[in-house]
């Protein structure tokens, strides 16, 4: 019984405690997020941000062209220089 308690603690600070910050850290530059910054989506576009809503994005990937995503698309952030 003792083992199973010590397997649970060791789960818990090597795999649920580093997911749930990473998921915060992700929820709050998805928040932060502006126009001008540069973004990936999880489908692999790169793009600069043209304009913020309330749930999606409208992302730059080329001149002329502008593409709307769900805030939940996004999978990595880099804020402008």
């Amino acid at each position: 019984m003792f083992m199973m308690v010590v397997m649970v603690i060791i789960f818990y600070f090597l795999l649920i405690r580093p997911q749930q910050r990473q998921r915060k850290e992700q929820a709050a530059r998805v928040a932060a997020l502006k126009a001008g910054d540069k973004v990936i989506t999880t489908a692999g576009l790169h793009g600069i941000v043209h304009s913020v809503k309330d749930t999606t994005i409208m992302v730059k990937v080329a001149e002329g062209t502008n593409l709307e995503f769900d805030k939940a698309a996004v999978a990595s952030v880099a804020k402008k220089d």
